[in-house]
């Protein structure tokens, strides 16, 4: 199987380092992501010990997904573990297209009411864990889980509503294309995501781009507006394509 499939807490013992372990953090504060993605993050990066939400919206297909794996995709790639628990649709293919490397991916498809127990496990050793939001989560257990990533340098990704991340993330418009008069297939999405927070990020922010890209840089044309905003440039490497900036 592709990645590595956790079963359960008991099963985590050989994916975590000791508390007394050295802190990774002095070794790289900030974690790269994909160059489209670091005008939205404050360290334009993942740092280490911080919460950055993904916002999944409603419906739950709102794109949240593919950008919880344009998050991931950079760290992973530079050689950071990430783990994902709580998601069971989770596909190692379109993770392994995104750039995620299956090698240093930990998989928790359902935790069960050991939730916390295998999140707080993980977070003693793995640079990025990603998760589901349970329903009943209380502000309490949230709030000890953000408190154990600041000190063990992880990056807690949550995944759906949840309070008082450094960073929440969201997919706030969509428009699909591929699809031709009467025929073709949905290939990729135009997305604008935005991301509000606190502290340096609390300045509201919002980048326009391709979900998944094409692995190539090219501005979407855009209507004259009295202020337009100037085009980055980014990458070719990265699996998503800059289509403008707000």
């Amino acid at each position: 199987m592709a990645g590595r499939m956790v079963l359960g807490s008991a099963a985590l013992a050989g994916l975590v380092r000791p508390a007394s372990a050295p802190d990774p953090a002095d070794a790289q504060r900030v974690l790269p992501v994909l160059p489209e993605l670091t005008g939205l993050l404050p360290n334009r990066g993942l740092r280490r010990g911080s919460t950055v939400s993904v916002a999944t919206g409603q419906p739950r297909r709102s794109g949240g997904t593919s950008l919880m794996l344009a998050l991931l995709a950079e760290a992973s790639r530079a050689g950071s573990w990430c783990a994902v628990v709580g998601v069971p649709a989770f596909g190692a293919v379109a993770a392994a297209e995104a750039g995620i490397a299956l090698d240093r991916l930990a998989l928790v498809p359902h935790p069960g009411p050991e939730w916390a127990t295998v999140v707080a496990a993980l977070i003693d050793g793995v640079d990025v864990v990603v998760t589901a939001v349970p329903a009943s989560v209380s502000a309490s257990v949230a709030g000890r889980l953000a408190a154990r990533a600041r000190q063990r340098g992880s990056v807690l990704v949550p995944y759906g509503r949840w309070t008082g991340a450094d960073v929440t993330l969201q997919v706030v418009r969509g428009v699909w294309e591929g699809i031709g008069p009467g025929r073709g297939r949905l290939r990729r999405r135009e997305v604008t995501v935005s991301a509000r927070g606190r502290g340096a990020a609390a300045r509201p922010k919002e980048i326009t781009v391709w979900l998944p890209g094409d692995g190539r840089t090219r501005i979407v044309p855009r209507p004259t507006t009295t202020l337009p905003a100037a085009p980055a440039v980014v990458s070719r490497r990265g699996p998503l394509t800059l289509v403008g900036s707000a």
